[in-house]
């Protein structure tokens, strides 16, 4: 596969064979983010789990610090006096029967799903289109919730989602590429955080196999996922 000219010249910043420390892997993607747009800010991770087994599939959210850069789309299925309280927050549509049946004939212009419990019968018809692509509300998740206003203000304040995949690879974002250091490296910071917070019991070896970070047309950096404190500190200063 051909590679364009912007993405050898990113390439050659990274060092091969190196293992980067999170300050310094941010640095670096953010000098290899050469697109016209802002490019967003992604680690990738391999996980030590069997997604197979219903005890190692992990998933949960967090609340990234200084958000993602994006204001999500949020879609809430919800009636009366909940959807008008999803309206409040700022939800970008809200409905039932109508937003089901526009699924249905294709449209998926959103980011996000919150749907109240009594809800669920009718949206889980919905599962074959949103479960593929990670937007199924889960209550593990907050997004089957009574509490539509504090899931809509969550998502659009900087709440992600992560679930390991079949293949045990875990995404997640942390930022754009004009956020400055500091910023992206607390939000990778707190997202590593509740990742091992959710470590299975029944896992064993080695949890983080593998980690890199990268912009949208970026090469991958490899990251150093065992650093886990102090993240902001530069490595000659910790010698």
């Amino acid at each position: 596969m051909k590679r364009s000219k912007n993405y050898r010249a990113a390439a050659g910043l990274v060092t091969p064979g190196k293992v980067y420390p999170p300050l310094e892997a941010v640095r670096v993607a953010k000098q290899t983010a050469k697109a016209k747009y802002d490019e967003t800010v992604e680690v990738a991770m391999r996980l030590g789990v069997d997604p197979r087994k219903a005890d190692q599939a992990v998933r949960g959210t967090v609340n990234l610090p200084h958000g993602t850069g994006k204001t999500a789309r949020v879609l809430v299925f919800a009636n009366a006096e909940k959807a008008e309280a999803a309206r409040e927050a700022g939800a970008d549509y809200v409905g039932s029967d109508d937003m089901i049946e526009k699924i249905t004939g294709g449209w998926l212009d959103f980011d996000a799903v919150v749907a109240t419990p009594d809800m669920m019968g009718k949206v889980g018809r919905l599962g074959k289109v949103l479960g593929p692509r990670g937007l199924m509300p889960n209550p593990k998740t907050g997004t089957v919730t009574m509490d539509v206003a504090k899931a809509v203000t969550d998502i659009k304040g900087g709440k992600i989602e992560f679930r390991v995949d079949k293949h045990a690879n875990l995404h997640f974002i942390i930022g754009k590429a004009s956020f400055d250091e500091k910023a992206l490296v607390e939000n990778y910071a707190a997202a590593l955080e509740e990742i091992l917070r959710l470590k299975p019991s029944s896992s064993k070896g080695r949890y983080i196999e593998k980690a890199t970070i990268s912009t949208t047309m970026g090469p991958g950096i490899p990251l150093d996922f065992s650093k886990t404190r102090n993240l902001l500190v530069e490595e000659d200063a910790q010698a």
